[in-house]
């Protein structure tokens, strides 16, 4: 991240904790303009109080995103996810896989039992047998994760 004489201790931590609104220029509520309460760089305020007008102060959908520079389909999935989980819908959902993809029930079942059969077969071995048994390539590394899962289970 490049020095920015505008990025505050604040919009450090709104950008860390990927809460920042990429698109701050877009709003234009009254209540964000020239306020050090309302900062349009923060997604979950400006998403709140996007919610909030349109809920308590009565303001319609369409001027709602208008002046929050947001979609209809991004309000919309707001208010669910606030219906949902409350203020910590409005948060980010976190990117990438959210947990391992190939490292199936089945083939834990499969690992678990692996290691219980024979003399504790490393990584290396259990890729093969997978392979082998599901037709499944799996990472080395995939696999040392879900013994030590399994390590912690079984704790």
């Amino acid at each position: 991240m490049a020095h920015d004489p505008k990025l505050t201790p604040k919009r450090k931590a709104l950008h860390e904790s990927g809460t920042i609104n990429a698109h701050a220029g877009a709003v234009n509520d009254s209540a964000f303009l020239g306020s050090e309460f309302f900062d349009p760089h923060d997604l979950v305020q400006v998403r709140y109080e996007l919610l909030r007008r349109v809920s308590s102060e009565g303001l319609s959908i369409t001027e709602a995103v208008a002046r929050f520079g947001v979609t209809r389909p991004t309000f919309y999935k707001a208010q669910a996810d606030f219906a949902r989980a409350g203020l910590e819908g409005l948060l980010p959902a976190k990117r990438g896989p959210h947990g391992p993809h190939k490292i199936t029930d089945a083939v834990m079942r499969f690992i678990e039992q692996s290691r219980q059969d024979e003399r504790q077969p490393d990584g290396p071995a259990l890729v093969e047998r997978i392979q082998q048994h599901f037709g499944l390539t799996v990472h080395r590394r995939t696999v040392e994760r879900a013994l030590t899962r399994l390590k912690k289970k079984h704790r």
